[in-house]
């Protein structure tokens, strides 16, 4: 009788490890069924974005792999619109509810994948009956977003609450649509995954874009008529608005794991081991944007929820659920993202979290330009390194420039990666013509000044 896995999750991270354990094991050694509430699997979130914006025209463009896919090349019994509402590990069995339907299915598994993703965080007052109040966390999601937006009367003001990535990639994208765009963010500066420094540079960037920012300023309620959002209540007085986006982050999707008994870490996500096995639960594996995961310079456990991580942290559960051997090594937060065209990119740790981390270090800010200044096209890009001292382990770099910068915290993420030093970083043999870098590159440049600051 083949055995029988069970997968919670049509996205990244559960469908990476339903077909990874398909290749490895045949068709009756193992059946796979994977549930998943919302209408898509294989999707990429990180372009929602760019569909809402219109830099991307269809939404299809988004799916990797749509369920007929799965089914006909991978065996995958894909059951879309089914929400996994119960896990019974005594008994080996998830009930699960057709959520078009409205029947209940019960259904035996030997080995369970965890996947469930993220949900985005949701706050009391966001909790309404009225339209026009969305996060955007899936491509659902992204849909009833998109309707809202092309339905009559078209929205003329948005208000986007929370300046991290989300928020700000969603500020651009409704700019570009056309709407008034009133950003409101309750800390100090919106992109708080970078230095209050660079920050500044993502801040004016915005600002010079049209939208208005608004910080140290917190959301206390909604204003409604006619059951539609007219805008937000905030302690700065209130602000219009026609649509209203959440971007104040997601947390891990982990109810029904903490229901079941899986043990949750202290980031809130599931607890796993290497190899994506959840702790101490045989026969049980998660991965993706439920998990929490190890940083390799801080040494913490720590949730990042990237459809990167998630790709391959489902990659690697499969591999190990089909008989093989594979590992995950941990994350160092490499990001990227835009603001029309401002670069912003980051790894490793942030002042902060280096000094919470319980290390001395030296931070250097180095100003440079993206290609040789003779060079048409030539643009400012401003690098920050913090380096440990005295050792000069670089702990943590940020990139924020205009063309040809986001993609240069590639080479810092490597550097990291293999716990090099700033000294070492200054022999790097990186490429150089004018028309793609100066004669020392920025990274060069910013190395050679955390060397000297190291040194004083």
């Amino acid at each position: 009788m083949a055995e029988r896995l069970i997968v919670i999750g049509g996205d990244a991270a559960g469908m990476a490890a339903a077909s990874q354990a398909r290749r490895r094991r045949g068709r009756d050694d193992l059946e796979i069924v994977a549930f998943e509430r919302g209408h898509f699997t294989s999707y990429s979130a990180c372009g929602i974005p760019y569909w809402i914006s219109g830099l991307v025209n269809d939404r299809e463009q988004l799916v990797a792999r749509d369920p007929a896919t799965h089914r006909k090349q991978f065996d995958i019994d894909v059951r879309l619109r089914h929400e996994v509402v119960g896990i019974d590990l005594d008994r080996r069995e998830v009930t699960a509810v057709d959520l078009d339907g409205g029947g209940e299915v019960r259904e035996p598994f030997d080995t369970l994948m965890y996947a469930t993703g993220a949900v985005p965080i949701m706050p009391d007052w966001a909790r309404t009956e009225a339209g026009g109040v969305y996060g955007v966390q899936t491509l659902d999601d992204g849909s009833a977003l998109r309707e809202w937006l092309e339905a009559d009367p078209q929205p003329r003001r948005a208000v986007v609450v929370g300046g991290g990535y989300i928020g700000v990639e969603m500020a651009e994208a409704l700019v570009l649509r056309g709407l008034a765009v009133t950003l409101v963010e309750r800390g100090e500066q919106p992109m708080s995954t970078v230095d209050p420094d660079m920050a500044r540079l993502v801040t004016e960037a915005m600002r010079g874009l049209g939208v208005d920012i608004r910080t140290g300023v917190a959301v206390t309620g909604l204003t409604e008529r006619d059951g539609r959002v007219t805008g937000v209540l905030t302690d700065g007085g209130p602000i219009p608005a026609d649509v209203v986006v959440l971007g104040l982050g997601v947390r891990p999707n982990t109810e029904l794991a903490d229901a079941a008994g899986l043990p949750l870490g202290p980031t809130g996500g599931i607890r796993v081991d290497r190899r994506m096995r959840v702790t101490g639960v045989p026969g049980v594996w998660a991965a993706g944007d439920c998990v929490e995961t190890l940083h390799r310079v801080s040494g913490m456990p720590v949730h990042v929820p990237l459809g990167t991580h998630a790709n391959k942290q489902g990659r690697i559960a499969g591999i190990n659920i089909g008989g093989g051997y594979a590992t995950f090594a941990g994350v160092i937060g490499t990001a990227v993202t835009k603001v029309c065209d401002l670069e912003v990119g980051r790894t490793g740790l942030r002042e902060r979290e280096a000094r919470d981390a319980g290390f001395e270090f030296v931070s250097v800010i180095a100003e440079s330009t993206s290609r040789a200044g003779y060079y048409p096209g030539s643009r400012p890009m401003t690098v920050k390194l913090i380096a440990e001292r005295p050792s000069g382990r670089l702990l943590g770099a940020q990139i924020v420039g205009w063309s040809e910068a986001a993609k240069r915290i590639d080479t810092l993420a490597v550097a990291l990666w293999n716990k090099m030093t700033v000294d070492d970083m200054t022999a790097l043999d990186l490429g150089y013509a004018p028309p793609y870098a100066p004669v020392w590159d920025p990274v060069l440049v910013a190395a050679r000044k955390a060397v000297d600051a190291l040194a004083r």
